[in-house]
């Protein structure tokens, strides 16, 4: 089980996620879509394409696009689509 924290509140929770170049990408369905936030921050990997963010926001404090995922991602990267990956603090912890 991995856990995805952010200032003492849990954002994120699976069993399922996938390990790619040593970040933890959680099913969507897993994280609490009710802290993301849209942003308009793109960049592009060369293998997986172009990644998309979201700025964290619990309890009023923001955490600009600590999280990104890859809405259309290139065929080598397909097993990133509909997950989710942290950083920027974010705490991701394995049980």
């Amino acid at each position: 089980m991995a856990t995805a924290r952010w200032q003492d509140t849990v954002i994120a929770r699976s069993d399922e996620t996938v390990v790619v170049e040593g970040n933890h990408y959680f099913p969507l369905d897993s994280v609490r879509r009710e802290f993301l936030l849209p942003s308009d921050t793109t960049s592009m990997c060369g293998w997986k394409g172009t990644a998309s963010y979201y700025t964290l926001d619990v309890d009023g404090r923001t955490n600009p696009d600590a999280a990104w995922y890859y809405a259309d991602p290139l065929p080598e990267a397909e097993h990133v689509r509909g997950r989710v990956a942290f950083w920027r603090g974010v705490d991701v912890t394995e049980h």
